[in-house]
């Protein structure tokens, strides 16, 4: 197995990263030259694939926020040139690989160079499946009229537009839409979502499926090509590490806000945090609820959304847990739903708001909270609430994609649904103050849960077994 990806000005230089050629790319009107490097690490071997291109800013930077008008300028140009490289990489190849596997619209430009360059005939007999891991993101861009557009970036093929086009902006390049038509086989990352995206979005009732491309997802499924694979999770050899006591933990935290004050001084949140921190009790609350991921509006709008009489439902969750509790949250992402949760955290003094992300701060979270929540309007599959669980730690989240087809309500956790987004943050807060007081009140039936959730398997080898059976053996 050969795994590629662009080195973003950075990767090829790690220790053991070494020159294995360079390869001729047309590109944008002109012919560049990229480097690849070849980095082994047994049994797979990491192909990087280096030029300026690729390094839009600061190298090492992955992803970029461009203004509104013009979503995706920065990365769909710097992919776009991943994506013939790629292809020419991949034609210089003898043997030629047996399977080409994309991951979402960063590597769909692959394809339009296997379809439509009439030098790739090699590339067109080379089978290709297709990964969405979250159908939101789609890399639009004009088809002409900009620096970031499809006729500036391969101005020598000719495309049938119909295979590439934007299903609700004929202007536009869709390079997920495209992906979707053209591979030859395509699976999600969960069963459920795997359903949900063959069917519309309807915003109103709180439901996110194919997000415009449900047609052609519809047409693939019943072609017999979409498959849902539940992606999973990592398990410890040695089983599961102690659980951290109280104390360590807010040790931990100290430590974190104080060196994100000390980076950030200007971030309000950062000294919210440690104002916060120092305020909590010497002794472990009855209830310790967590929270970790991305602060997006997939991820935590029905957090902020108003429930119960309260400006938001993190407000009634923590209303609720009152003295008996703290809710610790981790997280960044979009400034409007950080603002949002800032206030929260102004408003509660049992909240813990810490505005970023630390794996060394996240991983005793995981072990060492009692409720975990992640309320995800749609969720394409979640890691976290498999973390959560590995440690024996149960979640609150919503009945959709691959949540629901991880967490099993009353039986390794607490599911919640809704029709629209008023009631699913209700529900959401319900669900909450229905975990609590079972945990309060029934203690054995608890810890059932607990035991159960941690006895769950979300393992990588199940899932690799799936990929070889469904989707490399269809292909």
């Amino acid at each position: 197995m050969t795994v590629v990806t662009p080195s973003y000005g950075a990767l090829h230089e790690r220790a053991g990263a070494k020159p294995a050629g360079r390869i001729a790319v047309q590109f944008a009107g002109g012919t560049e030259e990229a480097a690849v490097y070849a980095l082994r690490t047994k049994p797979v071997t990491h192909v990087l694939l280096d030029h300026p291109a690729m390094v839009p800013t600061t190298p090492g930077t992955i992803y970029h926020t461009d203004a509104d008008n013009r979503p995706y300028a920065t990365d769909a140009g710097k992919f776009a040139f991943f994506g013939a490289a790629a292809a020419a990489w991949v034609r210089s190849l003898d043997p030629a690989p047996t399977i080409v596997h994309l991951n979402d619209w960063h590597a769909a430009f692959y394809l339009l160079l296997r379809e439509f360059d009439p030098e790739a005939e090699a590339l067109r007999q080379i089978r290709t499946a297709y990964s969405i891991h979250n159908l939101a993101y789609q890399g639009q861009r004009p088809l002409t009229g900009d620096a970031s557009s499809l006729e500036r970036w391969f101005p020598h093929l000719d495309v049938d537009l119909a295979a590439v086009r934007d299903p609700a902006a004929a202007d536009c390049i869709n390079p997920m839409a495209l992906a979707i038509r053209r591979a030859d086989v395509v699976n999600t990352v969960s069963p459920t979502y795997a359903r949900e995206i063959c069917l519309p979005s309807d915003p109103e009732r709180g439901f996110f499926g194919g997000d415009g491309l449900e047609d052609d997802l519809k047409a693939v499924a019943i072609a017999g090509h979409l498959d849902g694979i539940l992606n999973g999770c990592l398990y410890p050899p040695g089983g599961r590490p102690p659980r951290p006591g109280w104390q360590r933990i807010v040790s931990l935290l100290r430590q974190q806000a104080e060196a994100w004050l000390e980076a950030k001084p200007e971030n309000p949140a950062h000294r919210l945090a440690g104002e916060r921190i120092a305020a909590l009790p010497k002794r472990r609350p009855l209830h310790l609820l967590t929270s970790i991921g991305r602060l997006v509006t997939q991820k935590a709008s029905l957090m902020i959304e108003p429930a119960d009489g309260q400006p938001t439902a993190l407000d009634a969750i923590l209303e609720r847990l009152g003295r008996q509790g703290v809710l610790l949250l981790i997280g960044s992402g979009e400034a409007s739903i950080e603002r949002a949760i800032l206030a929260v955290a102004k408003r509660r003094s049992n909240f813990v708001f810490m505005n970023g992300y630390s794996e060394s701060l996240a991983e005793p979270l995981y072990r060492g909270g009692d409720l975990f929540l992640m309320p995800s309007s749609f969720e394409p599959c979640g890691i976290s609430q498999m973390l959560a669980m590995r440690d024996g730690q149960p979640c609150v989240v919503h009945g959709v994609g691959g949540l629901c087809d991880t967490v099993s309500d009353g039986e390794t956790g607490f599911v919640f649904h809704g029709d629209g987004p008023p009631e699913q943050a209700a529900a959401f807060a319900a669900a909450v103050a229905r975990a609590l007081e079972l945990r309060a009140t029934h203690p054995v039936s608890w810890a059932g849960i607990a035991q159960r959730a941690e006895a769950q398997r979300f393992d990588w080898d199940r899932a690799a077994r799936c990929y070889i059976e469904q989707v490399y053996g269809r292909t």
